[in-house]
């Protein structure tokens, strides 16, 4: 019994009251304005705790209820560990556009051994969903739209996170979310009911979490909204019937926050008991609660015959199977002396910068970068963004260590130290108020008076008509992206333009670097600036990223996981469309304005130059149940090093349904030097260009041609056939 998780599980089970077994599977959140939990803890009443990372105080709710409680049963610590702990990464969309998984495992497993160190067992982390609409606010924490990028990211933060199995030494539970189809919400509505098809689900949102749960992930997590006029946290049909029966999760589901409760607000339930009663029985194993459990109702639930006790039981051996493979039970505390070591390790600053660097994306250079140190005696940094540590971090940040944040202006002060008089000047002020109920996670800043304002304002123009070089550094605010962020309008916010108009009529020099956590519109930016640099949020690390970027030490190489819009009124819009019957007509989809996109899925500029030999098979026909081979030669004919990404589309040419007109399902980020060329090779077999057909209910490879191209972005025009048999 000792080495079987599931057989200890049910010996415990066995001791356990209804209400005990119920604590097992409610969450609470442990934190200053609510009312304290430890006599719940102590009582058994509550499984899990989230948002406590002080080890001291783990340790204290820990003995509560290792010591106290009747069975003895240790709490399991979850925190939001979304883009690190204490050192922080680019947001999620940043990293993703990094293109390159190996670097964003090692990213998670530092931000896991941060974690584990402080105490906490569980990330809510990876967020999967697809998102192609930017009005959505937490289109940030997500790897974008495509399915095959967003399954890369899904499965490398799983890997990162958990290691290679529950329970390895400074990792953590992986949690992907959210169970299924959030980041479809129509108009980029956070929470609104969405509507999708079964072929959608299948062959969009699904993906990622199938590789999430490919990769070992031990929890899930449902989500807010309903699907298709059912809350996700009471869908049997996707959390028994989807996840379960057919994708074989045997971990524990986690509703999030609130979510059981919800559904009364959803007039799905009638109360808060009949919720419980609901979600239990879909498939949804803890509750998270943010106030009174509704899973407190439990255990009368199942006196009344309401809740099968079998099905009670099986969610409680769920969340204590994951305990004992965690290793909770031999080891319920702490280290309180080592955790500060781990939290302050070089190596993971280090990694943040280069992860910062990696996810840099060049949209536009004209040859304005990258710049020339010492060039310029006297550089103006300006922008609200500029030299602002909560923004330079980011969303879903909250126990950061800020004094070591390198805001952009600090980066480039540092970078030119001796070289150039650097000056900064925020301009304008983005108020970084957060929404109703969350002020707790974040200061609230106060506004400036009109005299201060016109003050700010005047002194970051004169700085710009001081200096030699100007880099401004605009973008949004960290709370104008996330949760509760869905934005109508995708402009500069505040008075950003109007100081972008002023910095311009000094008629210095001028690059752009916008800091976001999705597209934003640029009319009347791309025309008039030489260069944009995108930094999305890059964290602890970030400005000296930037500055490094923008000096050339470092080559920017990242490429865009988002198509990017060039207005909101061409959203929701993603590369990945199926064809019209007149595909040629530019004029169909919009008569006043371009119908092409600002910047295509996967672009991204660099510092040189690649070019792409025509791609070649190793054979012509794919017959099924065999490969082929493509390769494309890939050569760097610029003057300095740089990385590309070599991306691999592809279209299957008519058959039992549409399908998109290109779907990436390749892609390999390579370092090429100065004139170096390499061959770089994909694999296609019949699972890459297969699809889940709706009538059929299962999964197809039509007989057919297959249009193939290789090149650097959603428009790579470089081609070959490919007959399937």
């Amino acid at each position: 019994m000792a080495d079987n998780p599931t057989a200890r599980a049910r010996a415990l089970i066995a001791q356990m009251t209804l209400a005990e077994k119920a604590g097992q599977l409610s969450q609470a959140f442990a934190v200053p304005f609510l009312p304290p939990v430890d006599d719940r803890v102590a009582a058994g009443e509550l499984g899990s705790l989230l948002f406590v990372t002080d080890p001291a105080r783990i340790n204290q709710l820990q003995r509560l209820a290792v010591e106290h409680s009747r069975l003895g049963i240790p709490l399991l610590f979850g925190f939001d560990v979304i883009h690190g702990l204490r050192t922080i990464f680019p947001v999620p969309l940043g990293m993703a556009a990094s293109f390159d998984p190996e670097l964003v495992e090692q990213a998670q497993a530092a931000a896991a051994a941060e974690a584990r160190a402080s105490g906490i067992h569980w990330a809510f982390a990876p967020m999967v969903d697809i998102a192609r609409d930017p009005r959505w606010g937490r289109i940030v924490e997500g790897a974008g739209e495509d399915p095959h990028l967003g399954s890369q990211m899904a499965a490398a933060q799983v890997r990162g996170l958990q290691g290679p199995h529950i329970g390895t030494p400074g990792r953590v539970l992986a949690g992907p979310k959210h169970f299924l189809g959030y980041g479809a919400a129509p108009g980029g509505r956070d929470y609104e009911p969405v509507s999708l098809s079964d072929a959608e689900i299948r062959n969009v949102y699904l993906p990622p979490f199938a590789a999430a749960l490919a990769a070992g992930a031990g929890n899930v997590m449902s989500a807010y909204m309903d699907l298709n006029q059912v809350p996700a946290v009471a869908s049997k049909g996707l959390l028994d019937d989807l996840l379960r029966s057919e994708l074989g999760f045997e971990g524990f589901v986690v509703s999030d926050a609130n979510g059981v409760e919800n559904q009364v607000a959803q007039h799905f339930a009638p109360d808060s008991a009949e919720a419980a009663a609901l979600a239990l029985i879909a498939g949804n194993d803890m509750e998270m609660a943010l106030g009174p459990n509704a899973f407190a109702h439990l255990p009368a639930l199942v006196e009344q015959g309401r809740v099968p006790a079998d099905v009670l039981d099986r969610a409680v051996e769920r969340v204590l199977v994951a305990k004992i493979r965690l290793g909770l039970f031999e080891n319920p505390y702490v280290d309180e002396a080592a955790a500060a070591q781990v939290l302050a390790t070089p190596a993971h600053r280090a990694l943040a910068q280069m992860a910062a660097e990696r996810s840099l994306v060049l949209l536009q250079n004209d040859g304005a970068l990258p710049l020339a140190p010492g060039a310029a005696k006297r550089v103006a940094v300006i922008g609200p963004l500029a030299d602002s540590i909560a923004d330079t971090l980011g969303p879903w940040v909250f126990v950061p260590d800020k004094a070591e944040t390198i805001t952009v202006a600090r980066g480039i002060s540092e970078r030119l130290a001796g070289l150039a008089q650097v000056d900064t000047a925020a301009g304008v002020q983005l108020l970084r108020a957060f929404p109703s109920g969350l002020e707790a996670f974040g200061g609230k800043v106060t506004p400036w008076s009109a005299d201060d304002a016109a003050n700010q304002f005047d002194r970051a123009v004169a700085a710009a008509q001081a200096a030699d070089q100007v880099i401004l550094v605009l973008g949004e605010a960290q709370s104008q992206s996330g949760e509760r962020a869905s934005a109508a309008d995708l402009r500069l916010p505040g008075d950003q333009m109007h100081l972008l108009d002023a910095v311009l009529a000094t008629g210095k020099p001028v690059v752009l670097v916008l800091l976001a956590g999705r597209p934003l519109d640029l009319t009347g930016i791309t025309g008039r600036v030489p260069a944009i640099l995108m930094a999305w949020y890059p964290g602890t690390r970030g400005g000296a990223a930037v500055a490094a970027a923008l000096f050339g030490d470092v080559n920017p190489g990242g490429k865009l996981p988002v198509t990017w819009p060039r207005s909101v009124g061409q959203v929701p819009i993603h590369y990945a469309r199926a064809r019209t019957h007149t595909p040629d007509r530019a004029d169909s989809l919009y008569h006043d304005l371009e119908s092409t996109p600002l910047f295509p899925f996967g672009h991204g500029l660099s510092y040189t130059q690649f070019d792409f030999a025509p791609p070649q098979l190793d054979r012509p026909v794919l017959e099924r149940g065999g490969a082929v081979t493509l390769t494309t030669r890939v050569r760097n004919s610029g003057s300095r090093s740089g990385d590309v990404v070599v991306q691999l589309y592809t279209h299957q040419r008519a058959g039992r349904a549409m399908r998109p007109d290109r779907e990436l399902k390749g892609f390999q980020r390579v370092t090429l030097a100065a004139g170096e060329s390499r061959d770089i090779s994909f694999r296609i077999d019949g699972d890459m260009l297969s699809y889940w057909h709706a009538g059929e209910r299962c999964t197809v490879l039509d007989p057919g041609l297959f249009d193939l191209w290789v090149g650097p972005d959603a428009t790579a025009d470089l081609h070959i056939g490919l007959q399937v048999n």
